[in-house]
């Protein structure tokens, strides 16, 4: 049976995209639950390794070796990414809460958010120190610090294991750079107090040998721009300052109605807090049955009692139980490609552990790097002549990629413009129609998508903008709409959730536009599809694709790139850092550069037959040619690259074969991508051209003079 299209029936959701959560993301591609429908909520598009983090900061590793690709691994497990930072938890209701979206519910929930080492209490910390957790913003701060070039002072506070390896690290960087002029390491008691003796006599030594200076039993008075102020008067001298001291939980759990210890979570045996609906993991969790020091170990082994016991309570299977080892091996970096490894009182240090140190790490990450391809379903021995031919040898892409090729749209819309209606205009291959009711002049337009996305808010909000994009790209003010959706088979539970989802991120949207949502239609279906029929109204004569004028100067509002972006990530060969810039820039409303390009003498928006698809109906139209300067057309991030490698949308060929007299190839190729919710396309006034740009980019647009407007009627030409 194909459990793809059973329906859906469970929510479950991941708080957090630690260790644990990665792991178990990784064994539910494998393996997924038929009927569930898994989220990860996570502050940004991939989760850094604890583990190589003073490699990392020593300079051994580059910051993209660091990082799990969140997005890559969600598309893998087919999970939906929610871009956000959790700030509450109501177990009650069973709604996680992530600011500027609407409350995500669950049927089973867990929290893996790690630990933050911010320092509140410590006067000056918080606005000139930066924490070592989380990861991502200290490893983004610590990159840009160390490529400097003038001599460098460095503290860290805390002198435990952690903070000792960040000041090791920090020193042999700085060192390598021959810009270190101090790196000090503060601690309130004895540093090392927590390790065996030899390893902490081998740890002292090497703060010798890399030149760092030890305060222990050292209080802080505050922290300052360029220097931390001791409460004995002295002054150390520190332009990053950084914080290991001590694990710390984020502030929000403890609104969440769970059992506490000091803030983190208490979880049983089973990893369950004192909800059984929602576990907890990784270092945000206490073991109450087995307490245990905060180390990546543990995170790493609860993987898979956390994946069947999650199973298991949406299944009614038995859960098991967790048994934490009672001691494991550390291994400590030590700044240059030299660790020490100690477990049971046997230390060693030197190159050999830093290499075993490194080929355990390089192992965790290369589970996420390169997932196991999951074969398509054979088709059947029997079937009809061209079906191969039909499904292509790519996925059918989502969004505009999943649109039908401009010959054969408007070959089949041939005839059916003609009317007698007084009250209809008709206009020269414009998307939306041009109505008079009651002596105002009307538009209406109506687009869908299919979803390419498994948020279902995220697919609301381009959604939305796209079908805005007609709206627009008239010149006119966004009235009322009425949605058309297509959900997924699922529970009636699971329907008014996604349904609340959808409406309310839409509805934020064209509320913002001006626009009310007067209705809709809903069905079920084999897959998410999210469309609204819109109609606006013009205060001035519409914009139409005929009054683009030789000389005039062609402006776009957005980048271009979608497509490809979308077909790799559906691929899983697509960043997730991209990923998630592309859905922000498509989710961009127009309504402000519709504004400022209200004068344009032809405007359109750049959607599913690519940026020269658009451009030809305003040449058709207007009787006229254009001019690309390809150098000046904005890019998506990745897009380029994507492209080079051969990446493509599915409706590529169909809008690569609308203007068949231009060949090209490459980065180029993105000419013909199709776009969703992609940017305005307007012929302006050559004169006026700079100051609109200026406007455009002032109000959050990366627009770009991409050409002119030729006399050449149809033709159009690529130049440099």
């Amino acid at each position: 049976m194909d459990t793809s299209r059973l329906p859906l029936t469970r929510d479950l959701v991941l708080v957090g995209g630690g260790h644990t959560h990665a792991l178990v993301l990784r064994k539910w591609g494998m393996r997924p639950l038929p009927g569930a429908r898994l989220t990860v909520i996570n502050p940004g598009p991939t989760a850094p390794y604890s583990g190589m983090l003073p490699g990392f900061v020593a300079g051994h590793y580059g910051r993209d070796e660091l990082d799990i690709d969140l997005v890559r691994l969600a598309r893998f497990a087919g999970a939906r990414v929610v871009l956000g930072t959790a700030d509450h938890i109501d177990t009650a209701a069973q709604l996680v809460h992530v600011p500027g979206r609407p409350p995500i519910a669950y049927d089973v929930a867990s929290v893996d958010v790690g630990i933050t080492s911010a320092m509140p209490d410590l006067p000056g910390f918080a606005s000139h120190g930066i924490p070592a957790k989380p990861l991502g913003r200290f490893a983004a701060r610590w990159d840009a610090f160390r490529d400097g070039g003038t001599p460098a002072h460095v503290a860290v506070i805390g002198g435990g294991v952690a903070g000792v390896e960040l000041i090791l690290a920090m020193a042999f960087a700085l060192r390598s750079r021959g810009r270190l002029a101090q790196a000090t390491l503060i601690d309130s008691d004895e540093a090392l107090r927590a390790t065996g003796e030899k390893a902490r006599q081998k740890l002292r030594r090497a703060l010798v040998e890399q030149g760092v200076r030890l305060e222990e039993n050292t209080q802080i008075e505050r922290i300052e721009t360029d220097h931390i102020l001791l409460q004995d008067g002295r002054e150390i001298l520190s332009d990053f300052t950084t914080g290991a001291a001590g694990a710390r939980p984020y502030g929000w759990l403890a609104d969440s109605g769970l059992d506490l210890q000091d803030g983190f979570i208490n979880v049983s045996e089973t990893l369950q807090s004192s909800d059984p609906q929602v576990f907890a993991t990784g270092d945000c969790a206490h073991m109450d049955f087995a307490p245990r020091p905060k180390a990546g170990v543990y995170a790493v082994r609860q993987a898979p009692v956390l994946y069947h016991n999650m199973r298991a309570l949406l299944t009614g299977d038995p859960l098991r139980k967790y048994r934490p080892q009672k001691d494991y091996l550390k291994l400590i970096s030590m700044g240059a490609k030299e660790a020490l490894g100690e477990r049971f009182g046997t230390t060693l240090a030197g190159p050999l552990m830093w290499s075993w140190k490194d080929r355990i790490d390089q192992a965790f990450m290369e589970k996420f790097r390169d997932f196991p391809a999951m074969d398509p379903p054979d088709l059947p021995a029997e079937h009809t002549l061209g079906m191969e031919e039909a499904l292509g040898d790519q996925p059918m892409c989502g969004g505009c990629g999943a649109k039908v090729g401009r010959d054969a749209l408007l070959s089949s819309l041939t005839g059916l413009g003609n009317t007698d209606r007084k009250d209809i205009t008709p206009l020269p291959g414009d998307d939306a129609a041009l109505l008079t009711t009651g002596g105002a002049s009307q538009v209406i337009s109506t687009d869908h998508l299919r979803s390419f996305c498994n948020d279902p808010v995220m697919m609301a909000r381009i959604a939305a903008v796209h079908a805005l994009g007609d709206i627009w790209a008239m010149g006119a003010a966004p009235q009322a709409a009425t949605a058309n959706l297509i959900l997924p088979r699922m529970s009636p539970a699971l329907q008014a959730r996604t349904l609340q989802e959808i409406m309310g991120a839409a509805s934020d949207v064209l509320q913002q536009a001006g626009a009310a949502i007067i209705g809709g239609h809903t069905s079920l279906g084999d897959e998410l599809t999210i469309g609204f029929t819109v109609t606006g109204l013009c205060p001035r004569p519409a914009i139409t694709l005929a009054g683009a004028r030789p000389g005039d100067a062609l402006i776009l509002t957005k980048p271009i790139g979608s497509g490809v972006l979308m077909a790799a990530e559906m691929a899983g060969q697509a960043k997730g850092e991209w990923v998630a810039a592309a859905l922000t820039q498509m989710s961009q409303p127009q309504a402000t550069a519709a504004r400022i390009l209200q004068d344009a003498h032809a405007m359109t928006d750049v959607t599913g037959f690519g940026l020269l698809g658009h451009l030809l109906g305003i040449s058709e139209a207007s009787g006229t040619g254009a001019e690309l300067n390809t150098s000046k057309i904005p890019l998506m991030a990745g897009a380029a690259e994507l492209a080079g490698h051969g990446i493509r949308s599915s409706l590529f060929p169909a809008n690569q074969a609308a203007v068949p007299e231009l060949k090209t190839s490459g980065w180029q190729d993105l000419l013909f991508d199709p776009q969703t919710a992609g940017g305005l396309l307007a012929a302006v006034a050559a004169d006026q051209a700079d100051d609109l740009l200026e406007k455009l980019c002032a109000a959050g647009y990366p627009a770009a003079r991409a050409g002119k407007v030729t006399s050449s009627p149809g033709a159009i030409t690529l130049s440099a």
